[in-house]
């Protein structure tokens, strides 16, 4: 199982509960498997939400068997250097500091720092030193909230 099919598989209980999945990955095989939720909320993610989520997901795992192998699951806030993985992230954190890493390079640069100004489905601009640099989301490696 690929970690999108998981998270196809998970996401809907997790938004059932009232969080929402903002990043997960997936180690998976062998005995040093991992599978890592962040979940978001609108009012923040405290200790007793992780819980939560993680006794749901438990139980949803332990009844569909989708994993080989071991593995460990973990729950957590995206913190304060949050992965943005979706449109609606970037649509959220605009006016914020991003740090932005290409797959290719765009000007003859992979990496960006600076204030995030705007965002659509395809595009994000980021602002760097006073020049704006358009960057296409298909083509982003990661992008990461600087606080």
């Amino acid at each position: 199982m690929t970690g999108d099919e998981l998270r196809k598989l998970l996401e809907p209980a997790i938004e059932r509960l009232g969080y929402e999945v903002s990043d997960l990955e997936a180690r998976l095989g062998g005995k040093d498997g991992l599978v890592r939720i962040f979940i978001d909320h609108p009012d923040g993610i405290a200790l007793e939400d992780c819980e939560k989520v993680s006794r749901a997901v438990s139980a949803l795992l332990d009844v569909e068997d989708p994993l080989p192998g071991q593995y460990n699951l973990e729950v957590s806030s995206p913190g304060l250097d949050r992965k943005l993985t979706k449109v609606e992230h970037f649509q959220r954190f605009e006016g914020e500091t991003v740090k932005v890493q290409m797959r290719f390079p765009v000007l003859g640069r992979k990496r960006f720092r600076g204030t995030l100004v705007s965002s659509d489905d395809e595009n994000i601009v980021v602002e760097v030193d006073g020049e704006s640099h358009e960057l296409p989301i298909a083509t982003i490696d990661t992008a990461r909230l600087v606080r």
